[in-house]
């Protein structure tokens, strides 16, 4: 059993404003799902993207606009969960005033391994 504080995981700059820590992956012997935490300042926002893996996402402090493929954005705030299937395009912007954070847990090999 591993058992820290998600503090304790030095945060990987993916972005300007867009930070994220991979908690539990590969690295820590998982061997069916990755958990990330990410950290969004005000503003900024993931990258309109998609994969060819599903993740789920719940949203752990803060305000932010979920955008789907079709452009429709829809309000997510602290407890709101996401369902996200493979191929469906999507973004993540804080419109809040403070950090928006939120946990993501993806398939294990959907994450590169960090050193």
């Amino acid at each position: 059993m591993i058992i820290r504080h998600y503090k304790d995981v030095q945060p990987i700059e993916m972005m300007k404003g867009v930070r994220k820590r991979v908690v539990i992956g590969e690295k820590e012997g998982a061997p069916n799902f990755i958990m990330r935490i990410f950290d969004v300042d005000p503003g900024a926002s993931s990258p309109h993207h998609e994969h060819s893996w599903e993740h789920e996402i719940f949203v752990l402090q803060g305000e932010a606009v979920a955008r789907d493929g079709n452009g429709v954005e829809t309000a997510v705030g602290e407890g709101d969960t996401l369902f996200i299937p493979p191929g469906e395009e999507h973004c993540l912007t804080n419109r809040g005033t403070g950090v928006f954070r939120f946990m993501c847990l993806i398939p294990t090999g959907a994450e590169p391994v960090s050193p």
